[in-house]
């Protein structure tokens, strides 16, 4: 993905020196391993074990090294990347105004309105705060333990993450909360599913409103991230027989599937995974 011309943006809140603002650090050494290994791979909410293994953060007042800080320019770069396209997208397809998400950048562990935000749990946006949260050293995880390689698959990340900011300027987000609450577990999951390949769908959209900026590869990068990702894969790499009923993003086909409908489209109201038939 090419930068020349790109601003970068100003809704940037860089925590990555100074330890955890009002957090807890997590599991370390071998045990942050194995919660690594269980939430990566084998689909599950590894929050509790995280809460279980909290201890005192320690702060690091040590200058960004020099991958840190060409990391925080990548995410500073993609982020006004998404800016001008939902801008634009919320002018010409909904007639409307668009507010963008601050983007968090940490290290190890920090804290958020939703709670202790912990490189163990990945990236995520927190609605309470209108915050995307993203430990840098996740897209060195991507590539070397997901399989999820190169520039665009960490874009991707952070596109996605921006995408459930967009589900929650429209309200999708704040409704599929009350009827998870309503439902069974596995229901409750389903409606996860469509939540997330949404989000995918809208990364899409994204991309196809960014092709000027884009090299060769750069989709089948993306592409390739979201079937790294598959709920179905993760379990499979954990050594599980998939269990779709505890799905909460969707297979790797569909993922891929729905990233390419917003592409190929750039329409927003081509990613209504809430009442497709076929996901």
């Amino acid at each position: 993905m090419r930068f020349r011309g790109v601003r970068s943006s100003r809704n940037i809140e860089d925590r990555r020196r100074g330890g955890a603002r009002g957090g807890r650090a997590r599991l370390g050494g071998i045990g942050l391993l194995v919660v690594l290994a269980i939430g990566y791979f084998a689909g599950v909410d590894i929050t509790p074990l995280l809460q279980q293994g909290s201890i005192p953060a320690q702060g690091n007042d040590a200058p960004l090294n020099a991958n840190e800080r060409a990391a925080g320019e990548f995410a500073s770069h993609v982020l006004a990347t998404t800016e001008t396209v939902w801008q634009d997208v919320f002018s010409s397809q909904l007639g409307r105004d668009y507010t963008p998400p601050v983007l968090v950048l940490f290290s190890g562990q920090t804290a958020s309105a939703c709670g202790g935000a912990s490189g163990a749990t990945g990236p995520f946006y927190c609605p309470s705060d209108n915050k995307a949260y993203l430990d840098t050293d996740f897209f060195a995880t991507m590539a070397q333990r997901l399989g999820a390689r190169g520039d665009f698959a960490s874009a991707y990340v952070i596109a996605h993450e921006v995408s459930h900011h967009v589900q929650y300027l429209l309200g999708i987000l704040g409704e599929v909360h009350q009827l998870r609450a309503q439902v069974s577990e596995a229901e409750a999951n389903a409606l996860t599913v469509r939540l997330e390949l949404q989000a995918d769908c809208f990364s899409g959209v994204w991309a196809s409103h960014v092709q000027g900026l884009l090299d060769p590869g750069d989709i089948e990068e993306a592409l390739n991230a979201a079937r790294m990702i598959g709920d179905d894969r993760l379990q499979r790499q954990a050594g599980r027989i998939p269990q779709p009923h505890t799905f909460t993003h969707g297979t790797s086909e569909q993922r891929a599937r729905w990233f390419g409908i917003g592409y190929e489209s750039g329409d927003m109201g081509q990613c209504d995974t809430f009442n497709a038939d076929n996901l």
